[in-house]
């Protein structure tokens, strides 16, 4: 039978084992099981192992719309457009390859974070997931913009 003192020494007792750095889990060969959080946590940010669906095809089209924006950028640019991003138009004057991958690896660190935040609530009604739905649709809108200038030019051309 245990003492009482057995079992206050067991109550300071932490039973869960410590992680190696390179885990299963970390590494990403293993996946974890939460997708929600388990309890209200009052406000507080809540990070989950596995995403769902919606969330991974959601990111996914803001990453290929961001690399047609990047085609149809370099098209408008072909046919007499003109950069308006400082920054982008820099990197265009030292290279496609630049400006393709630079505009791409921006996207996706940006998209990182906001998939592991995606629960985070930023006003009592809004959460991050909500800002990356007007990110698709921005990027929507901008896409469907491009699409007109290249016809518009197209029509300009046959003009002349």
């Amino acid at each position: 039978m245990p003492t009482a003192f057995q079992l206050s020494n067991n109550r300071h007792y932490d039973r869960r084992q410590s992680m190696p750095f390179f885990c299963a889990f970390h590494m990403g060969i293993k996946r974890g099981r939460r997708r929600n959080q388990r309890r209200e946590m009052g406000g507080k940010p809540v990070y989950v192992d596995s995403y769902s669906g919606r969330l991974v095809l959601c990111t996914s089209l803001i990453l290929l719309l961001s690399a047609l924006d990047a085609f149809l950028t370099l098209n408008i640019l072909a046919n007499g457009g003109e950069e308006l991003n400082w920054l982008m138009a820099i990197l265009l004057e030292d290279s496609v390859e630049k400006f393709v991958g630079f505009k791409l690896a921006l996207t996706a660190m940006a998209l990182i974070l906001l998939i592991i935040h995606h629960d985070v609530q930023i006003m009592k009604w809004f959460r991050v997931r909500y800002f990356k739905y007007m990110i698709l649709s921005g990027y929507s809108i901008l896409i469907g913009y491009e699409i007109y200038l290249l016809e518009l030019a197209a029509a300009v051309d046959m003009l002349n």
